[in-house]
């Protein structure tokens, strides 16, 4: 089927898409365990770029398990196609100019490679969130911890199925150290620093 489509060009290029948003666009991946506080930092440092004024969009991992994702379970070949959607749905807001933040387990080396692979070197930032799994278990934010040990959720990163963390992310926030809003003020003096991002 694939020989039968071609790729159609923009009109619009995404170059002229960043200049009138006035910044770069590029995949802020958020990767860690369950409960290790992703979507947390992830919201806190979206609100603090769109006070910027900054053109933004964080997508959930949980949130698109409820609509693109729902016809996925946990298998690892599930979890897989998860992130593969997600990635595809990335790149199209890095191609809309926008600076896209995802938050998702997404426990695969591999997958999260695939991801990196589908845009420039420059527009993929990997952000390991780091937590002690036993400082996680204790919190326990969801309960979810408590299920799995006891059997009732199969597939569960952390428990009955492996997490692979990033060998080198291009950041790394200890969640088990420092709070949420410590996070953020190192991820925006990496976005700064590195001339992700521009000082209006």
């Amino acid at each position: 089927m694939s020989e039968n489509l071609f790729y159609r060009k923009p009109e619009i290029s995404k170059t002229a898409r960043q200049l009138l948003n006035g910044h770069k666009s590029f995949i802020i991946w958020f990767t860690g365990l369950s409960g290790s506080g992703k979507s947390t930092i992830a919201n806190k440092l979206d609100r603090a770029l769109y006070r910027n004024g900054v053109s933004t969009y964080l997508l959930d991992g949980d949130n698109i398990r409820l609509g693109l994702n729902k016809d996925l379970k946990f298998t690892p070949e599930d979890r897989t196609e998860s992130v593969r959607r997600l990635g595809e749905v990335a790149k199209l807001f890095v191609d809309a100019g926008i600076i896209v933040l995802v938050a998702t387990i997404s426990p695969y080396k591999k997958d999260r490679e695939y991801v990196k692979s589908l845009v420039h070197s420059n527009e993929f930032i990997e952000i390991y969130v780091k937590c002690n799994i036993r400082f996680i278990k204790s919190r326990d934010p969801k309960g979810l911890y408590n299920k799995a040990m006891k059997g009732d959720i199969d597939h569960f990163t952390g428990i009955s199925d492996p997490y692979e963390p990033p060998d080198k992310p291009d950041i790394t926030v200890d969640t088990t150290l420092m709070s949420a809003s410590v996070c953020v003020k190192q991820i925006q003096n990496y976005l700064y620093k590195n001339g992700l991002l521009v000082n209006k």
